[in-house]
């Protein structure tokens, strides 16, 4: 669902194929290419997605590197940037500090091209997502005070975006939160003392795909392949793989921002009734009874959950009967406890998968948890630890949406609020003092 990223991670999968450089598709881009009257040079390319590729340029008015997203050129790309354009206009101009964890859009303009006229977007250059950071982890879990250090950045953002501008994400997950900086030094311009382009280079003038480039991204692909080889095998304990312990983090900076408005929409006026990638979608969502800034803060969580563990909280699939989307709810209730009746009958599609009494009609039997015991027993988390975290998670995982905290609220809770020592966790001297009003609600039974 997302669109792509202004990192310098870019797309981590296959590349967007030459066929898509067409009439109405991408614009075909090569280093040293000018834009908006040669203000902005591209230097290499960061990434790509659906409706857009995103290149490193060089602002020669501001002496800055900036990302450049270039649009698809058909009538429903450019209606989608201009949507884009206008949710980020609000964000820059409510923020002029830029202090609110939110990327910030420098410039648009449009450009014309043998493929028709494409909107473009200049936005503030970042580093790696945060699924690029979990991946570095060797998917073993951040620790948690770093895992505060990163939801503090989030939570800021969604406070700024609901709050103060009425604004849903609808598509927060780890790879549309970006680090202020790269995890590697050398990747980024600046820290790698990396000399802007400012002409094309000599050299295949056309424009044309070299054999050198073709040859480095088949190698890429095998790389590629063999990594999700090895991780794959680690995993399931293949047989003499070592699993590799998690990087130490230290020295990295944490700071972040939430990225990537192609799919946000104002509170009062949805775009769409499928929001949300699929992992880190809301029950209400699911059922399609209305979602509003709640279905955020689910995705947050599950984001944190994924943070802290290194693995995706839900990970739902098709099954022999039953559906992605039963399963789902059915992996939701073990973890969190039954779903009220009324939540469970109250949606559009609530009949698909629940009879009237608020039952799963296909998956009958489920094996019932705890969110704290999952985090000792499958993540090795202490238990003080594990009811810590637990329960700051477990208020943003209510079933009914009204009940789940704002970004504002879960900023007060005492678990955001606490220093990591070496043995355990010391709560800071004010934390208690900055809960009080409104944090009852915070705090719910769990569910047996």
């Amino acid at each position: 669902m997302s669109n792509c990223p202004s990192s310098s991670s870019g797309s981590e999968e296959e590349d967007e194929g030459m066929d898509s450089y067409r009439k109405g598709g991408y614009h075909a881009v090569r280093v040293g290419d000018s834009f908006a009257a040669g203000r902005y040079i591209a230097q290499q390319k960061l990434g790509w997605g659906q409706f857009s590729t995103v290149w490193l340029a060089y602002d020669t008015q501001s002496s800055k590197y900036v990302a450049l997203k270039i649009q698809k050129s058909a009538p429903q790309f450019a209606q989608a940037a201009l949507h884009e354009i206008e949710i980020l206009c609000a964000i820059a101009d409510g923020d002029p500090s830029n202090e609110k964890s939110v990327v910030r859009l420098v410039d648009h303009f449009k450009h014309v091209g043998p493929n028709g006229q494409h909107l473009c977007m200049v936005l503030e250059f970042l580093g790696d997502s945060l699924l690029r950071l979990i991946k570095y982890n060797r998917y073993k879990g951040l620790q948690l005070d770093k895992v505060r250090e990163i939801c503090k950045c989030i939570l800021t953002a969604l406070d700024y975006l609901h709050e103060k501008l009425g604004i849903i994400h609808t598509d927060l997950k780890p790879e549309n939160i970006l680090l202020c900086n790269t995890i590697n030094p050398s990747k980024d311009p600046i820290r790698s003392g990396m000399t802007p382009i400012l002409e094309r280079p000599e050299g295949n003038p056309n424009g044309g795909v070299s054999m050198s480039s073709i040859e480095k991204k088949l190698k890429q692909r095998a790389r590629r392949a063999i990594a999700r080889i090895s991780e794959r095998r680690a995993s399931m304990g293949g047989v003499g793989v070592v699993p590799k312990p998690a990087r130490c983090l230290d020295g990295i900076d944490l700071r972040c921002k939430v990225v990537d408005f192609g799919n946000a929409c104002w509170a009062d006026r949805p775009i769409a009734e499928e929001i949300q990638t699929r992992q880190y979608r809301a029950p209400e969502v699911i059922l399609q009874s209305g979602y509003s800034f709640a279905a955020d803060m689910w995705s947050f969580a599950c984001t944190a959950f994924e943070l802290a563990t290194g693995e995706m909280m839900f990970a739902p699939k098709n099954g022999q009967g039953f559906s992605e989307d039963e399963d789902h709810l059915a992996l939701m209730m073990e973890l969190l406890g039954k779903m009220p009746r009324k939540v469970a009958t109250g949606g559009a599609r609530s009949k698909d998968y629940f009879d009237r009494y608020g039952d799963l009609k296909r998956i009958r039997r489920l094996k019932y948890g705890s969110l704290d015991r999952l985090l000792v027993d499958k993540y090795k988390f202490s238990d003080a630890d594990a009811r810590e975290f637990a329960g700051f998670l477990r208020p943003i995982f209510d079933f009914e949406p009204e009940k789940r905290p704002t970004a504002k609220q879960c900023l007060q809770h005492p678990w955001l609020n606490t220093v990591n020592q070496a043995h355990g966790e010391l709560k800071s001297e004010s934390s208690d003092e900055k809960v009080n009003v409104g944090m009852n609600n915070l705090q719910i039974k769990l569910r047996k």
